[in-house]
């Protein structure tokens, strides 16, 4: 019988080749992320545990993102705490304000294919767009990989993945993931590998694959996993490698089970409050009044992602009363979008631009709701409070469907 990939992949990592799903093994870390909210329980934990010294200090990135600028009167001894271990113990990679830590990881080149990456983010998962074992994880565990490099993990099983065909016009791979997510359930791949493929899917940008690696976790997933590509190599800047021929699943391996999509039967889609499962189609929505729009996070606030919005309120204006937050995934990308003109597009339409970070995401800075408040997001949850009080409906989008409400005022399709 063949193997899944997450099977090859921790095969590789490991040298236990007949290990399988279920089986428990010790992976070598390639690297691993700690924010500014976990570092102050990092450093205790790790210092409680005896350690002295760091396993390669050149393997650890700290990246402070959610909470920067700082708008709570805790996030200054995040800031002070996270500094004085990074000085203390010779962390050589740490961002202040650079952007989101998951944006990062991929695009300062943290992250290669094949690699096993661990953070202390639930949506670490990102980094499988570019074909690596990434997963979110807690402040003992990631205490115990920093003092020893190693973490023990079960093989997850499998859900394959496979969606064929060209997507519609103003259907990206949000409307995508959120479609899989309300087929699978919340909890439909709960400690399970995601495993994508197909044409539809070798045709999408690496930012694209991001977006729908990022949200698998909403399914409960361990991990997902994409096949590196020639697009993978050019967005890592490194040379195609033959090992990647064998970076996806055998046609015999052992699946839980396996998921067809058609691409041109796929449609913009919402996840409705406050379930991200909760799937419904943007047609069957339009017209519902919104006060807010946010544009952003690191699910959807890639530079196709703003160029994509700006195209749609090109020459337009933002609805009258309703608030059009734009925030850029890192520093790079608002870099980029203010060269191309994307920025100018998106303010002479009445957009808001932030400073890049996690902003209203994780309801910190940058335009949180109060009650009886509609917003529709491009981030990844929608649960009560997320965004300001529990009683602000978030309805999550593609960034297509998100600049199109902007401007009508309502819930709408790109048209």
């Amino acid at each position: 019988m063949g193997a899944t990939y997450i099977e090859k992949l921790l095969r590789r990592n490991t040298g236990e080749q007949t290990a399988k799903a279920g089986d428990i093994v010790t992976a070598r870390v390639d690297r691993v992320m700690i924010h500014d909210i976990f570092i102050p329980f990092v450093k205790d934990k790790f210092e409680e545990m005896g350690f002295t010294e760091l396993w390669d200090p050149d393997r650890v990135v700290l990246i402070y993102d959610h909470l920067v600028p700082a708008s709570q009167l805790d996030d200054p001894r995040h800031h002070k705490i996270g500094n004085e271990f990074a000085a203390r113990y010779g962390l050589k990679h740490v961002h202040r304000s650079d952007g989101i830590c998951h944006q990062l990881m991929t695009e300062a080149g943290y992250v290669k294919p094949g690699d096993v990456v661990f953070g202390t983010d639930s949506h670490t998962t990102t980094y499988g767009c570019v074909g690596a074992f990434s997963s979110g994880i807690g402040y003992t565990e990631m205490a115990a990989i920093l003092g020893t490099g190693t973490l023990w993990v079960k093989i997850p099983e499998t859900i394959k993945i496979v969606i064929d065909g060209v997507l519609p016009p103003h259907v990206a791979s949000k409307d995508v993931i959120l479609r899989i997510i309300g087929d699978l359930t919340a909890a439909g791949a709960s400690y399970c590998a995601l495993e994508f493929s197909g044409s539809a899917v070798e045709s999408m940008t690496v930012a694209s694959r991001m977006t729908m690696a990022n949200m698998a976790i909403e399914a409960g997933a361990k991990c997902a996993l994409f096949t590196p590509d020639e697009k993978t190599a050019a967005y890592c800047e490194i040379p195609v490698s033959p090992e990647w021929a064998d970076f996806k699943g055998d046609e015999d391996a052992d699946y839980l089970k396996t998921l067809h999509y058609q691409a041109e039967e796929l449609v913009p889609v919402l996840a409705c409050p406050s379930q991200v499962d909760k799937i419904r189609p943007v047609s069957e929505l339009e017209g519902l009044e919104i006060d807010q729009v946010f544009l952003g996070s690191c699910t959807n606030g890639r530079l196709e992602d703003l160029q994509c919005a700006a195209d749609i309120v090109r020459g337009k204006q933002v609805a009258p009363f309703v608030k059009f937050i734009v925030t850029p995934a890192s520093r790079k990308i608002y870099l980029q979008a203010l060269s191309d003109g994307t920025l100018a597009t998106l303010a002479d339409a009445g957009a808001i631009i932030t400073h890049p970070g996690c902003g209203l995401c994780c309801g910190r800075t940058g335009g949180i709701l109060t009650d009886g408040e509609r917003v529709v997001a491009t981030n990844n949850r929608n649960f009560l409070g997320r965004m300001g009080t529990s009683k602000v409906e978030i309805y999550l989008a593609s960034p297509a469907t998100a600049a199109a409400s902007a401007v009508a005022g309502r819930i709408t399709a790109a048209k």
